[in-house]
């Protein structure tokens, strides 16, 4: 299911949202856990310690009363005394309703039913003794003395038992905090992780459609419409893809158009001006009878005129070929060196009348390259054409041939001094109609359509080219070739 980029954030938020309320969930569950063992210790064993510490001094409470009102027989220590045992009693009841453990209500009870036993002596012991001060049977003291040892004996363990459960409850709510502790940071760790994955997918979602239709923009704005751009994109992009792909196809069938229009106006204009050029060299030579000064320095200027205007028809028409595929290619083992010569050779008539220099360098004999002879001369001628015209007076113009058997490519690098190319304007050199802001001086303007023949020529070869350029220091512009052997070569 394709969603919109509108329900792609919300349910990215949605998710970032849940895992983060769950880690809150599991910290506030924790919480809750430690928020209960200490309420346990606060409002049951404190408590229970403190009751039990009364009851121990309850007792010997109890006992100092008793040895008073047995030494005076004072009504006021009698009363005391069972003052304390009413609250000893109602304090005992209190700790065994609120005691929820058998261990400890067995202490309690063991404690209650010696301090019953205790009581009970004491009575026996009033009865036996009468109101007689300072009258104690014998081994009275040491039985109750014992008594009142167990009780608070007992006491004490029922004491000790609930300590002991504080200390490990204390214990264990420190390994809890620690352990929800490094569980959360962990969480939170994982969270965090996950949702910058979910953010990131999100975003990749939808930035690499985007990014795929900048590129095929500029692949249209670089001249290349056929290919519909095919991507998986959310609804709102899907539009937007659609009309750049129908922008496209009619930039393509305009292209069409052009072409078309451009390759039968050539040919349409071709056989003429190579009428034209004919007649012009006839006159130049005087068949028709002689000439004045004037007259062939007009006839000079047409045949010029008429040979550059069929380069450029040639052109055209070799240009409309590449594009619609009927170029035909011969493709042999081929002598780079001599076809290197016949360019310069062709040239050198130019470079003379601009005293520029022309230098072929090499590493020595011939260099056998997979080529079509004419095309790979008509890049030659277009490359030398250009370094020519934007050279200045006296400059030099290279060509360098260097072979790399170990890659099995052959480099050609053809180097001016001429102005040099704008980094802004390398990117489009090779396009149709397109020139430099840099224009040569003493030279008529180009058609924009050199370059661009030569980089399919080479391309055509499987080859590739280049340009490396300084504004005010010349510019060379590099292809390759593959290396062949001569003993390859195609016998006629």
């Amino acid at each position: 299911m394709k969603l919109s980029i509108f329900w792609r954030l919300v349910l990215t938020s949605l998710l970032i949202i849940i895992v983060m309320a769950g880690v809150n969930l599991y910290a506030l569950f924790q919480l809750r856990e430690l928020t209960v063992l200490s309420t346990e210790m606060a409002s049951y064993h404190y408590p229970a310690v403190e009751s039990a510490k009364r009851l121990v001094g309850s007792l010997y409470v109890q006992l100092n009363s008793e040895k008073k009102y047995l030494a005076t027989r004072d009504q006021t220590f009698l009363r005391n005394f069972h003052e304390e045992v009413e609250e000893f009693r109602q304090t005992l009841r209190q700790l065994e309703a609120k005691e929820t453990s058998s261990q400890s209500l067995s202490m309690l009870d063991e404690a209650g039913q010696l301090f019953e036993d205790r009581l009970l002596m004491f009575h026996n012991e009033l009865q036996q003794t009468g109101e007689a001060a300072g009258e104690t049977p014998a081994g009275y003291e040491q039985r109750r003395d014992l008594q009142i040892e167990r009780a608070s004996s007992l006491i004490q363990q029922y004491i000790d038992l609930h300590e002991e459960r504080v200390s490990q409850g204390v214990i264990e709510s420190r390994a809890n905090t620690a352990r929800a502790e490094s569980a959360t940071e962990q969480l939170v760790l994982i969270a965090l992780v996950f949702g910058l994955a979910l953010a990131g997918i999100a975003s990749y979602s939808i930035l690499r459609p985007l990014r795929q239709l900048q590129n095929h923009i500029k692949q249209i704005g670089q001249g290349r419409f056929g290919t519909p751009l095919q991507i998986t994109a959310p609804t709102e992009l899907r539009d937007l893809v659609d009309t750049v792909n129908w922008m496209g196809k009619k930039l393509q069938e305009l292209d069409d158009m052009k072409a078309e229009f451009l390759a039968h106006v050539s040919h349409e204009l071709r056989t003429p001006m190579a009428s034209i050029q004919e007649g012009t060299h006839l006159l130049l030579d005087e068949i028709p009878g002689p000439l004045q000064a004037e007259q062939r320095t007009t006839l000079r200027i047409m045949a010029d005129s008429s040979r550059r205007l069929i380069n450029l028809i040639s052109t055209i028409l070799d240009l409309s070929k590449m594009e619609a595929g009927m170029m035909e290619y011969r493709i042999v083992p081929t002598d780079l060196k001599r076809i290197a010569d016949i360019s310069i050779n062709k040239m050198r008539l130019l470079a003379d009348s601009k005293h520029v220099q022309l230098l072929v360098e090499d590493p020595g004999g011939r260099m056998w390259v997979k080529a079509d002879a004419p095309r790979i001369e008509q890049v030659l001628d277009n490359l030398l054409s250009n370094a020519l015209k934007f050279s200045p007076e006296g400059g030099i113009v290279k060509v360098q041939m260097t072979p790399d058997s170990q890659a099995g490519i052959l480099e050609v690098a053809v180097t001016d001094a001429g102005p040099g190319i704008a980094a802004e304007d390398l990117p489009h050199i090779f396009e149709r109609f397109y020139q430099g802001r840099f224009k040569a001086k003493h030279a008529s303007a180009g058609s924009g359509l050199g370059l661009a023949l030569v980089k399919r020529v080479v391309e055509a070869h499987g080859g590739r080219i280049w340009i490396e350029s300084e504004v005010g220091k010349g510019t060379t512009v590099r292809f390759i070739l593959r290396l062949t052997k001569p003993a390859r070569m195609e016998r006629p």
